[in-house]
């Protein structure tokens, strides 16, 4: 019985040196990705704009438009960069998990976004909603994720219309984040929270396809799960629960 036990602890020690390098591995690509990438596109989007500035008037039209187009490639590139390497992130984070006043914290994450809704009449129907368990930080950044898509989908309506609530499923607390926009043909759904998966063509919204697997991967982390509900051009609704703070 105690050699069964040692050889046990031994493939544990085994596997934890496995896993440590892995980590490792993973820590250098991300550092590498993170410098060796984002140098020469900051090279190229300088000198493109630097172009610009310098010699713009002098140029013809169409060079003018294909140096704005390399431009905002090397953008879109760097933000890509930026989400991989946050999604990357996710799983090696310690979770900090304490209680969150979750009504406060979804109203200051609107009030930040109100660039997004700049000239377009918005209506915000905030419900009450209970206290959770979390990661501040993370949750913080599954309200953003969430409400920014509810804003941008939405964004081709005379009026945009977004609804936040908690209903109850067993006892169980389910946050929803409900809009009025383009919605998605259910038959898609599995797509939905996979990296680069877009139900929605790129030149009619914007994004990289990483924010809803971002914001999956911080509601797994929290022992919980995330689904949605949608119909074409009829909006979009996404809920997710957390796990219940366990008992002290």
């Amino acid at each position: 019985m105690e050699a069964e036990v040692y050889l046990s602890t031994l493939k544990v020690q085994e596997m934890n040196k496995q896993l440590e390098l892995a980590n490792n591995e993973l820590e250098s690509f991300s550092y590498s990705v993170s410098h060796d990438l984002r140098a020469p596109l900051r090279a190229v989007d300088g000198f493109s704009k630097a172009v610009l500035e310098d010699y713009g008037t002098q140029m013809p039209e169409e060079c003018r438009r294909q140096l704005e187009i390399i431009r905002g490639n090397a953008q879109k590139m760097g933000r890509l960069i930026d989400d991989l390497l946050a999604f990357s992130r996710l799983s090696r984070m310690p979770l900090n998990k304490q209680k969150i006043l979750t009504q406060p914290l979804v109203a200051a994450v609107w009030n930040e976004l109100a660039a997004e809704r700049e000239g377009r009449e918005v209506a915000f129907d905030l419900a009450e909603l209970p206290d959770c368990h979390g990661d501040p930080v993370l949750l913080r950044q599954v309200w953003i994720n969430l409400l920014s898509n509810a804003l941008k989908y939405s964004q081709r309506r005379e009026r945009t219309e977004i609804s936040v609530g908690c209903l109850s499923d067993g006892g169980q607390h389910v946050f929803f984040v409900r809009d009025n926009g383009a919605g998605f043909d259910m038959r898609f759904v599995h797509k939905l929270f996979g990296v680069f998966q877009r139900l929605h063509r790129a030149e009619d919204y914007a994004g990289t396809g990483v924010g809803l697997a971002i914001v999956q991967r911080i509601i797994h982390r929290h022992g919980g799960r995330i689904w949605a509900e949608a119909t074409l051009d009829k909006g979009a609704s996404f809920f997710f629960t957390l796990a219940e703070k366990p008992s002290s």
